[in-house]
């Protein structure tokens, strides 16, 4: 192995990491729930010889039979030799469980210091500690130049409700502030398992409210990735129901505005991706990823679940949504896209192709950086733009 194809060992295993971070507490549950159909064969493509079509189940349950899925030739060459690296790691399912939240936490944060370091690398910025409404922060400026004095970003991590401050608030933030000139304001919100729904958008809203005393509402953006990007959808929500004005633009990032573990997406990506285990086999509640943050809350209400409700959605600033074809997320963000275009909310839909959960974490990815340009354009473009009647 020569020392290119060792960093991309590397990252890819800090990529498996990241994005199996949330899953831990749901893995060992996963796979004693999940059984295949009678008489399916082994993964292992040596036993398949020959292709079976699926059969169809009285209730429309579809049995898959095994497959290979070979690297999309549609993929950057950079994302398949990434994926050739896979084979060098253990599968997300047999990641062991930790049940100490502070240990899980700085064990995560100490994975991403070398991917935030990268990030610095290539975006350089300047990052300082600070207070708004009461809430801790972060707020992040391209280094070297002045920022946009007009228009400002609030970034809600991501990592289940429960982990990932401040490591994934510093990489989905990082590239935003270089390469569009803004500022970022980075949300330390409250999460579980210390705390429960509403109190995370409590302390986004409470952040909102200091930043207008400084911008126009139309100049305020919001944007996050995983339980990011549904609390961005959750303040679009939100925020006009409690009496605010309307954000500019939001960005909704490996995630929509209902809730995961919903949808064709979460089971073909807990098979193909294996990042998240797949929903149980035959119906019943998903196991939990966020640690009890939604405990005794109606996944229905449209504060949590927006794109179920065409009232609420319809309130929607326009919005940019972004997936990937072996993401768990896909099908959420398929439907919350549709749901803003059948409420006449200006909505762009990005899959990337092959990529999995919050691909835009890896930014040596050209996928992610032509993320990185239309989640600019997208703000550029609708941040200070007049209200939408």
């Amino acid at each position: 192995m020569d020392a290119g194809d060792a960093a991309r060992a590397r990252c890819a295993e800090l990529i498996a990491a990241i994005l199996a971070a949330a899953a831990p507490a749901a893995l060992a549950q996963a796979q004693t729930q999940v059984q295949a159909p009678a008489g399916t064969p082994s993964a292992d493509t040596s036993t398949v010889t020959a292709p079976r079509g699926p059969s169809f189940a009285p209730d429309g349950t579809v049995r898959v039979p095994a497959f290979a899925l070979p690297p999309s030739e549609l993929s950057s060459r950079e994302a398949r030799a990434q994926q050739a690296q896979r084979a060098r790691m253990p599968v997300a399912l047999a990641t062991p469980v930790e049940p100490d939240i502070a240990v899980r936490r700085a064990q995560l944060n100490a994975a991403m210091a070398p991917r935030i370091a990268r990030m610095q690398a290539l975006y350089p910025v300047e990052i300082a500690d600070s207070v708004l409404g009461g809430v801790r922060a972060k707020v992040i400026t391209p280094k070297g130049r002045p920022h946009d004095p007009k228009r400002v970003l609030i970034n809600l991590h991501g990592s289940a409700f429960s982990l990932c401050w401040d490591a994934c608030a510093l990489v989905e933030s990082i590239p935003i502030a270089a390469l569009g000139g803004y500022k970022v304001i980075a949300v330390d919100y409250r999460m579980a398992p210390e705390h429960r729904h509403p109190a995370g958008i409590e302390d986004v809203a409470a952040v909102y409210r200091a930043l207008l005393g400084q911008y126009r509402a139309r100049n305020i953006g919001f944007f996050g990735c995983s339980a990011g990007g549904n609390l961005a959808a959750q303040a679009a929500a939100y925020l006009p129901a409690k009496g605010l004005p309307q954000a500019g633009a939001i960005g909704i990032f490996g995630a929509g505005a209902i809730r995961f573990q919903t949808g064709d997406s979460a089971y073909i990506a807990g098979y193909a991706d294996g990042t998240f285990p797949p929903p149980p086999a035959h119906g019943g509640p998903a196991a939990d990823l966020t640690r009890g943050y939604f405990d005794g809350a109606d996944y229905a209400d449209p504060l949590i679940s927006p794109a179920l409700d065409p009232q609420t959605i319809g309130r929607f600033p326009p919005t940019l949504v972004i997936t990937g074809t072996r993401a768990m997320d896909l099908s959420p963000a398929i439907v919350t896209n549709s749901a803003l275009l059948r409420a006449g909310v200006a909505s762009t839909l990005i899959v990337g192709e092959a990529m999995g959960h919050c691909y835009m974490y890896q930014p040596d990815l050209p996928e992610s950086r032509d993320a990185y340009a239309a989640i600019v354009a997208h703000f550029k473009r609708n941040l200070g733009a007049p209200a939408r009647r």
